[in-house]
């Protein structure tokens, strides 16, 4: 907060506030948020919102996901768990499995896991040996 306001460090937060990780940056570790949150770069780490988070086209994500509302048009691979809506767009790649309370998926997507829909009271716990899972071969 200092840093963009001299002499107003404060030390709140403010939750409403929307945080954006743009395309060509890389963010390696652990990543949560209470507020809103864009993501249109690269994260490799576990990623908890207890908001809305947007996973923009150019995103990639190697790790798993827990958030209330997730939208998903980029690449994930990790393990997803959403408490209220996931919405996957056409042009998403998800390699893991899901838990949703409610699922939107586009024509157009492609999914590699298991999906359970039920109250989001399961936890994926954060795990330092988490593998994303490979896209099975396609046969001719």
């Amino acid at each position: 907060m200092a840093l963009f306001n001299p002499g107003k460090d404060t030390g709140i937060v403010n939750p409403n506030t929307l945080n954006i990780i743009n395309a060509g940056t890389t963010v390696t570790g652990d990543v949560n948020s209470d507020g809103d949150m864009r993501v249109d770069g690269t994260i490799k780490g576990y990623i908890q919102s207890k908001a809305r988070l947007v996973l923009g086209q150019s995103c990639k994500i190697e790790g798993d996901i827990k958030a209330v509302n997730l939208e998903i048009s980029g690449e994930v691979n990790g393990n997803i768990i959403v408490s209220d809506l996931l919405t996957v767009k056409s042009t998403a790649k998800i390699n893991g499995d899901i838990v949703s309370g409610k699922l939107i998926i586009e024509a157009g997507a492609e999914f590699n896991g298991k999906c359970s829909m039920r109250e989001a009271q399961h936890t994926i716990r954060k795990s330092e040996q988490a593998q994303p899972r490979p896209a099975e071969e396609k046969i001719a």
